[in-house]
């Protein structure tokens, strides 16, 4: 008992009849070595009860085994969804992850001034965070992998959706059911870097419109601040027109609950007097009946951890740009439009 207490690396390398460094290798997957000669290392030590430190087998590889994570909200479903994937695709890996929230402007300021991350980790996860040009250079001057999921960041490894694409589909199959004045319900937010989403689904929004010989009227888009108060004050804004439209559009399915919410109370008949349809496919949204674009968050996560692996383990990403598709997915709030109904 003495001696598997007191065994090390340099005991196993000696009977195994290589170097310190070969075991180490050996013990940690590490390349360098022969199958064989990996194979009976790792039956010598398992002979001798001896199991290669986690720490050990970082220095040896000569990484932290750490990836950092930095998201704006850890509570909010998209996020917590997308940190879930990529612990998720970690889980079988040696590596930690090390979460960082910076839901407030001094946070992220304190983050990007300080790089707690720095020398610490062996790569860096975004979270559909918007980067500015200093804050770019910062994150380059740490020396590691950068990774962004939920959206794209320069050169660096992304996963992403393409929300023009959202716009598009989740527009056109309100123009394929016969609506001409579709409005949209866009979102704004506190936030100092604005986030590419809103105006890349706008786009997709606007486009539908053309491809379809439809102009755009401006009475028809609204941006209001994200969240289900927002789509409900922008639906008010609608339906206060001297022509509302048939059919709105929301950025997202949370602002589509709300826009519900304000057509409820207006005694506005869903689909039948009113259409909406919603981006993302929240859990809520089938509970609702709500017709969405769905989009796989946690699928984005996982891709996101792989690309971190394959980064960190093998050097590089052999497919570092991802585009995930997006579905619609068709419930009970679009139909016709009134002027169709028999």
């Amino acid at each position: 008992m003495g001696r598997k207490a007191t065994l090390n690396m340099a005991d196993v390398a000696e009977r195994a009849g290589v170097s310190i460094a070969t075991v180490s290798r050996a013990l940690s997957g590490a390349p360098g070595v022969s199958e064989a000669t990996r194979a009976r290392i790792r039956s010598l030590a398992q002979d001798l009860s001896y199991t290669v430190s986690p720490d050990a087998a970082r220095l040896a590889r000569g990484s932290n085994g750490r990836v950092a994570v930095v998201t704006p909200d850890v509570a909010h479903w998209f996020y917590a969804s997308m940190l879930d994937g990529i612990v998720t695709a970690l889980h079988d890996s040696d590596l930690d992850v090390l979460l960082y929230e910076v839901q407030e402007e001094r946070e992220r300021r304190r983050f990007f001034d300080e790089l707690p991350a720095r020398r610490q980790v062996d790569a860096l996860v975004l979270i559909a965070l918007p980067i500015s040009a200093d804050e770019h250079r910062r994150l380059d001057l740490m020396g590691v992998p950068v990774v962004m999921a939920g959206g794209t960041l320069g050169e660096h490894p992304h996963v992403r959706i393409d929300d023009v694409a959202a716009g598009r589909q989740a527009t056109a199959h309100l123009l394929a059911a016969g609506h001409e004045r579709v409005a949209m319900i866009n979102a704004t937010g506190h936030w100092t870097l604005e986030y590419a989403a809103p105006s890349e689904r706008l786009r997709g929004f606007t486009e539908a419109l053309h491809d379809a010989g439809l102009e755009v009227d401006a009475d028809l888009v609204v941006h209001q601040r994200w969240g289900s108060t927002g789509g409900a004050e922008g639906m008010s804004r609608l339906l206060s027109l001297t022509r509302p439209p048939t059919a709105v559009v929301a950025f997202s399915d949370e602002m589509a609950f709300g826009a519900l919410r304000t057509l409820r109370r207006a005694a506005v008949p869903v689909p039948r007097a009113m259409s909406v349809v919603g981006i993302d496919d929240h859990a809520l949204a089938d509970v609702l009946d709500l017709t969405t674009v769905h989009q796989a968050v946690d699928e984005q996560g996982r891709e996101a951890g792989r690309l971190v692996q394959q980064v960190v383990q093998d050097g590089g990403a052999r497919s570092p740009y991802v585009t995930l598709p997006t579905q619609l997915v068709v419930r009970g709030t679009t139909g016709p439009p009134p002027r169709r109904l028999a």
